[in-house]
C-alpha cells in the first residue's frame, strides 16, 4: 500500500525550476531511496515532503488523504520526522534532553506549572528507545558533543523514531562516517522500518548503500522522476547510467536537456 504519495511537484525559483512535476511513491513500511546527482531536485523535494518549503504546484497525499503542509510542524503533526545532514542536535545536552528537544514533558504539580522540567523521564524514555533500536551509548548522561559521530547520528534516528509515526526522511545518514559507524546507520535504518512499521526515505550518494538497504529506488535527474526500481531488480551499473540520463522511465525533456547542456 501506498504511504505518501506527491503528485506533479512543481518548485520554482526565479529562472530556474528545481522540480518539474515530479510524482513519487513511498510504500507502506518500506525503506525507498532518493537518488541523483547535485542539483536533481532531491533537497527541494524533500523540503516539501517536510512542510519546510510549499511547491507551486502539485499535490501531496498521506494515506490516500490529501495534505498540505503550511510549515514543518504540520509535517510532524502527520507523523513525518526529518533526520537532516546537520542532525540539528544540542551538543551541550545528553541523549534524552536532544531526543525530546522542544517536545519537553514537564513535572507534574506547582513545579510543572512553573515550567520545570522532567528530566528523568526523559533519560527513561530516551533508554528505552535507544535499546528498542539496538543502541549503545557511553552513558546516557553525557553530552552528545562528547560521542562519536555514529552515537550522534543514532541519537538523532531514534529521535525520528520516536516521534515519526508514518515516515522518517533521512538526508545523507552515512556521511562522513567511518566503516564501522556506517554499518551501525545502514543496520538502524532497516530496524527502524521493520519494528517500528515506519517507512523510511533515503536520501543518498552511496548507491552501495541504498541497494544494501533499500526496497525501492527512484531517481531523480534535472528536476524530474527519471526512473523507479525495484532495489532487487537493479544494479549499481544501471543506476550510475539512470543518473547520467542513459535510459530511464521519463519522457524527454527538450527544455532540461537543453538547460544541462548550458
Amino acid at each position: 500500500m501506498t504511504l505518501l504519495a506527491a503528485r506533479g511537484i512543481r518548485k520554482r525559483y526565479g529562472q530556474v525550476e528545481a522540480l518539474r512535476g515530479v510524482d513519487l511513491e513511498v510504500g507502506d513500511g518500506e525503506v525507498h531511496a532518493l537518488i541523483g546527482d547535485n542539483g536533481a531536485g532531491k533537497s527541494t523535494l524533500v523540503k516539501t515532503l517536510s512542510g519546510v518549503i510549499s511547491p507551486d504546484a502539485g499535490e501531496l497525499e498521506l494515506r490516500g488523504a490529501k495534505v498540505h503542509f503550511h510549515g514543518p510542524r504540520d509535517a510532524q503533526g502527520a507523523g513525518i520526522e526529518t533526520v537532516y545532514q546537520d542532525l540539528a542536535l544540542a551538543p551541550s545536552l545528553d541523549a534524552g534532553a536532544n531526543i525530546f528537544l522542544g517536545r519537553e514533558p514537564l513535572r507534574g504539580g506547582v513545579r510543572g506549572r512553573l515550567g520545570f522540567l522532567d528530566r528523568s523521564r526523559m533519560r527513561q524514555e530516551a533508554s528505552v528507545a535507544l535499546a528498542d533500536l539496538g543502541v549503545e551509548l557511553p552513558s546516557l548522561e553525557a553530552e552528545v558533543g562528547t560521542m562519536s559521530g555514529g552515537q550522534r547520528q543514532a541519537v538523532a534516528v531514534a529521535r525520528a523514531a520516536v516521534w515519526g509515526t508514518a515516515l522518517i526522511v533521512m538526508d545523507e545518514p552515512t556521511a562522513a562516517l567511518g566503516v564501522r559507524q556506517t554499518e551501525v546507520v545502514l543496520s538502524l535504518i532497516r530496524r527502524v522500518c521493520e519494528q517500528k512499521g515506519v517507512s523510511v526515505l533515503l536520501i543518498s550518494h552511496n548507491m552501495a548503500h541504498v541497494l544494501e538497504v533499500a526496497d525501492t529506488v527512484t531517481v531523480m535527474r534535472l528536476g524530474r522522476r527519471a526512473a523507479v526500481r525495484r532495489a532487487a531488480d537493479t544494479s549499481l551499473e544501471e543506476l550510475t547510467l539512470l543518473m547520467a540520463g542513459l535510459g530511464g522511465d521519463a519522457e524527454p525533456d527538450a527544455e532540461a536537456e537543453a538547460e544541462d547542456e548550458r
